[in-house]
């Protein structure tokens, strides 16, 4: 029976999201002076490293299943009356190394995610896509993921749904530069899509990549943290885990809990902590998960943690048309071109703020001023291509990833494909130029210059590419010689430890991946619940 809203309200005001400054007078805390300083202990049943997708999810579903659950964030708390429309200040407070990330190789990728409680889910742009039934059958076919077949699936997607609230967009908050790009596509036939996205009520501010200022997008931040502290779990901002605690057992190792760091700013610690617990579960990303890892020499029997790392590189181009677009009028991504799915690749409006569409622009000096004086008449829409290629993510200097990842032919030939489509339909829509990221060639300025496109001769080498999807890198599957994890993310080199985040994936999963992550992490609970 659902408690009154009031009642709930009261809950959440008696257990908190505890900031650096709470950590010596939180409920159950033991101080204790060691060589190293002050140190924070603390005791339960489950302690979940990272707050986003995968971390808030399985947190609220084991605390709501009776155990007691800690949540340990690297980033700080923020909530919707700090975000803002200042780029460069909400990049620096909830990305990861201000949203620069870069994975080695050529071209290099840049990638973005958040550092934040709630994690990359506040900062994303809400899709929500059921992880495709091809996907699922190559999981539970090809890796041994038990059960991962979509009539076994159906009731946790359900779950995870409901309680972010997926949904379509209303009407009214769709941007032009999305109408243009349906109207468009509709007129060659393409298959156009609309996008379900975690959110209720939506007012189409179009501030999604630096937080949503009125909580209409459901992330982690607002749906599943809430839930989770509900039912006691205690949640924890601003401290890094170093290492997981382990201890020698016969046939392996054993997981103990974890301990780190409280952060006082970017460049120091207030003090130590340590949590002990039954069960650990890595939830940090596909970046973080595995470096956490590699530190705290964790790595099982197959030798994979940190290889197959998948990202779904993706390439923007920006037309320049004669009158207004006003693409900021309304949200990012309302439909996606599902046209050629099946190929590799799918097409969406992306408007971003000036400030990073300057920067993601291939122009320098007068031409980048003369193009962005008229950034009210621009439309910027993206390609996003399935990875056809696997990197990796190795530990390099001070503890910190270090991401590789080489695009191949295959990689090019969708890029370059998707990108003549694409400035096909903006000239025919009525553009005047089109910028595309290829230093060889980047603008085009007719419909004949896009026409030729795709057998310019275009190396990887001088696109400009980005993701924000970082998956695989601790796959799950049914053989330890293959795997890192089990079909439910228990390690198989370390009892006790569990993973619960992008890493998972055995696979890419061809369509935006927060759903499919809760998805999994619903799973991992579950298991856990009825072991």
């Amino acid at each position: 029976m659902n408690a009154p809203f009031a009642q709930v309200q009261a809950i959440l005001a008696d257990n908190p999201i505890y900031s650096r400054w709470d950590w010596p007078f939180v409920p159950g805390a033991q101080l204790k002076k060691t060589l190293r300083g002050l140190t924070v202990e603390l005791d339960c049943d489950v302690v979940v490293v990272g707050s986003g997708a995968g971390g808030a999810t399985v947190a609220a579903e084991l605390a709501e299943g009776g155990l007691d659950v800690i949540v340990l964030e690297e980033g700080g708390h923020f909530t919707a009356k700090d975000f803002t429309t200042d780029a460069a200040r909400m990049a620096r407070v909830l990305y990861r190394d201000g949203g620069l990330s870069l994975a080695l190789g050529d071209p290099p990728v840049f990638f973005s995610e958040g550092k934040a409680v709630g994690g990359t889910t506040v900062i994303n742009g809400g899709m929500s896509w059921r992880t495709p039934e091809r996907v699922l059958d190559v999981w539970e076919q090809e890796h041994g993921v038990v059960g991962a077949n979509a009539e076994a699936m159906e009731p946790l997607f359900q779950r995870v749904e409901r309680y972010i609230s997926a949904k379509l967009q209303d009407p009214e908050t769709k941007s032009p530069d999305n109408e243009l790009l349906r109207e468009g596509a509709e007129q060659r036939t393409w298959e156009v899509v609309e996008n379900v996205r975690n959110q209720l009520h939506c007012a189409g501010s179009n501030n999604c990549a630096f937080g949503c200022p009125v909580n209409a997008k459901r992330s982690a931040l607002v749906s599943y943290l809430p839930r989770a502290r509900r039912f006691g779990a205690r949640v924890f901002s601003d401290c890094r885990v170093d290492r997981v605690l382990t201890r020698r057992r016969a046939g392996g190792k054993q997981a103990l809990g974890v301990e780190g760091v409280v952060v006082a700013d970017n460049h120091g610690a207030m003090h130590r902590f340590r949590v002990r617990a039954k069960k650990v579960i890595v939830a940090g990303g596909a970046t973080q998960t595995p470096t956490l890892l590699f530190r705290s020499k964790i790595r099982g029997p197959s030798k994979r943690l940190g290889h197959n790392l998948a990202l779904h590189p993706n390439i923007k181009l920006t037309a320049l048309f004669d009158h207004d677009i006003l693409g900021w009028q309304g949200v990012h991504q309302h439909y996606q071109v599902r046209e050629f799915f099946e190929e590799g690749f799918v097409m969406a409006a992306v408007n971003m703020p000036p400030a990073i569409t300057a920067m993601s622009l291939p122009l320098y000096g007068r031409s980048l001023g003369e193009m962005m004086a008229d950034y009210n008449k621009m439309a910027t829409c993206g390609v996003l291509v399935e990875d056809t290629v696997r990197g990796r993510i190795r530990l390099g200097p001070h503890g910190k990833p270090i991401a590789t990842y080489q695009m191949c032919e295959t990689d090019r030939r969708r890029f370059l494909r998707g990108a003549a489509l694409l400035s096909q339909l903006f000239f025919a829509a009525g553009a005047k130029r089109v910028v595309v990221p290829f230093e060889h060639k980047p603008v085009l300025e007719s419909m004949d210059e896009a026409l030729s496109l795709e057998s310019q001769p275009i190396t990887l080498r001088s696109m400009e590419v980005a993701t924000v999807h970082i998956m695989g890198t601790a796959a799950m599957g049914g053989d330890p010689k293959r795997h890192v994890v089990d079909p439910w993310g228990a390690h198989y080199g370390c009892d006790d430890l569990l993973v619960a985040d992008a890493s998972l994936f055995p696979s890419p999963v061809a369509v935006n991946p927060m759903e499919s992550v809760m998805t999994l992490a619903t799973r991992v609970a579950q298991r856990l619940l009825d072991a």
